[in-house]
């Protein structure tokens, strides 16, 4: 009965701090990304202890500036929504993930447990109808600040978000009449096996054009270059420009749980979400014991070659640096070697794997899969955010409109039109 009880809140907790664990390392990528685009050096100067990790130190000292900063509220604000925004634009952001399955169901004592924290039959329409919600934490922002730029903000983004919310629905269409369901964890597992015997049957290659469709209007739903209308800080029309310290964070942070969200979403639906290319969970199970000594080996080997890595760099710092900084590499190399051993003795031990530790080993690494699919698509993100340029108001309701949903209605029919064939 306890059990029963601390599930559903174990798995609540995770759907909630999950996308907080990313978004530190996504404003790093960030960062890192635009520098290595515009040829610049990037953030390398927050350290503590002398450690900067490569500049990874910098996301956290943003949260110690953010919340030493004045809050100030301005004059004559509706202080309910003025603060309700920056609420709804955090809270909104994270719940979807609490359907995402996160890794294949648990067989434990008889009892099937699902990774992930809410079971919903209608798992797609949960998600459309959280997206739509989050306009309302833009729009209330932007109207409760009392200001005509934030208000020109905050209905930019009503038109644009709502515009898009239908060519969202559209490309998803497709997606449903192949899988017959709304469940994402059926959605996932009818994405197991192979398509002409050696790829993957993964919805995007079965629904191409919808995929194309649904990733622009992601886009366009998250408020990222080129669709970021609502906020232009170059027109000083930003919704949330009578925002700051932790209020405006909210905001910064809602953005990259979006995005996160976002990226596991569409990997879920159309990249086989927790599924492992060529390698179903049955199989997986069933070779637990050599897949734990892969696993354990290929730690070892990239333990040892960040060593190798760090100590190139060590010679680069000592011929660029004279203080603390110097000794950075040497603290990292000698953490990757910490780590190399610790799995080679954990090989060295490994005689054999239980049932249930067999299940756990391979919900492990189905997950892994997962976070490096929310990772690769987090980083297309920031990569279309610094390659094309923010487009005109017009330009996009335009797109939204006069191509996007006629390309939907399309992929519709095609999709009947084989359907009616195959049957």
């Amino acid at each position: 009965m306890l059990f029963d009880l601390l599930l559903p809140v174990l798995f609540a907790l995770v759907a909630a701090f999950l996308p907080l664990m990313f978004v530190p390392l996504l404003v790093w990528g960030e960062r890192k990304a635009a520098a290595f685009i515009q040829d610049r050096t990037g953030p390398n100067r927050a350290e503590v202890l002398g450690i900067r990790l490569g500049g990874l130190v910098h996301p956290f000292a943003d949260v110690v500036k953010l919340l030493g900063k004045e809050d100030w509220t301005p004059e004559r604000v509706n202080r309910f929504y003025y603060n309700l925004g920056p609420f709804l634009a955090l809270f909104i952001s994270m719940l979807p993930f609490a359907i995402v399955p996160l890794a294949d169901s648990l067989s434990v004592g008889g009892r099937i447990i699902e990774m992930r924290a809410v079971t919903l039959n209608v798992g797609i329409l949960f998600v459309l109808a959280i997206t739509s919600f989050h306009v309302y934490a833009i729009v209330l922002g932007g109207w409760g600040a009392n200001n005509t730029y934030t208000l020109i903000g905050g209905m930019r983004s009503a038109a644009q978000m709502v515009s898009y919310e239908l060519a969202m629905g559209l490309s998803l269409i497709g997606v449903l009449m192949i899988s017959q369901t709304l469940d994402l964890g059926a959605i996932v597992r009818q994405q197991g096996g192979l398509l002409f015997g050696f790829l993957p049957r993964w919805n995007v290659f079965l629904q191409p054009l919808g995929f194309l469709l649904f990733l622009i209007a992601l886009f366009a739903e998250t408020n990222r270059n080129p669709f970021d209308l609502p906020e232009g800080e170059s027109e000083i029309i930003g919704f949330h420009v009578e925002y700051s310290s932790m209020r405006f964070a909210f905001y910064f942070m809602g953005e990259y749980i979006a995005m996160v969200a976002g990226s596991a979403v569409i990997a879920t639906l159309y990249f086989g979400g927790w599924q492992v290319p060529w390698l179903g969970t049955e199989t997986l199970r069933a070779n637990a014991l050599l897949a734990a000594r892969v696993l354990l080996v290929l730690i070892a080997v990239f333990g040892v070659l960040a060593a190798v890595l760090f100590r190139s760099y060590g010679r680069r710092l000592r011929i660029l640096y004279r203080d603390r900084r110097s000794r950075e590499a040497k603290v990292l190399g000698a953490a990757s070697i910490f780590v190399a051993v610790l799995a080679l003795l954990a090989l060295a031990f490994l005689s054999g794997i239980r049932p249930l530790g067999a299940q756990i080993l391979v919900a492990a690494v189905q997950f892994l899969f997962l976070v490096a699919k929310i990772l690769a698509f987090g980083f297309l993100f920031i990569w279309v955010r610094w390659t094309l340029p923010r487009f005109r108001y017009d330009q996009v309701m335009g797109l939204g409109w006069k191509s996007l949903v006629p390309l939907g209605l399309l992929n519709i029919a095609v999709t009947g039109l084989v359907l009616l064939g195959i049957d």
